[in-house]
């Protein structure tokens, strides 16, 4: 459904992700996800109403996108897929120049992505941003853990 070259490009041009629904625990999805895109380079805003006013990655938690006191290019939804109508039209609200949303794995929404789609802000559903990152810029894995070496293509 999407190209490489255009997962490639939605993901070098991310600057500032808010990832909505991290976890602080270690061993969820939302947290290794959210602390790879960090390490990445990317700067990590975790959106978790049970987490505000803690730190997490470097940054405080924010109970909603709305807290937020600065832009975000990238929204990085780890929600059910019920609760996504809502967090897009707050991002939509939010930021005019949002640039993408993008639905973890299991996660789809096709109302809300067309709404942000007509906003020309690019959507991905159904995908995971570290496991695109790993597999498009050819970071190695043996024995089911990364290796550390990154393509010189980003």
């Amino acid at each position: 459904m999407y190209s490489d070259d255009h997962l490639r490009d939605v993901l070098q041009r991310a600057k500032t992700v808010a990832v909505v629904g991290v976890s602080a625990n270690q061993v969820r999805p939302s947290y290794f996800v959210a602390r790879y895109l960090k390490r990445r380079g990317l700067r990590v805003v975790p959106v978790n109403p049970g987490l505000a006013g803690q730190e997490l990655f470097g940054e405080t938690v924010y109970g909603s996108l709305n807290d937020i006191p600065f832009d975000v290019d990238f929204v990085d939804i780890f929600r059910r897929s019920d609760a996504v109508s809502a967090i897009v039209d707050e991002a939509l609200a939010k930021w005019p120049n949002l640039q993408t949303i993008w639905m973890q794995i299991g996660v789809e929404h096709a109302e809300a992505a067309a709404k942000a789609e007509a906003r020309g802000v690019t959507v991905i559903q159904n995908r995971c941003p570290k496991i695109e990152y790993q597999r498009l810029f050819g970071e190695l894995r043996m024995g089911g853990f990364a290796t550390g070496v990154i393509s010189s293509k980003l």
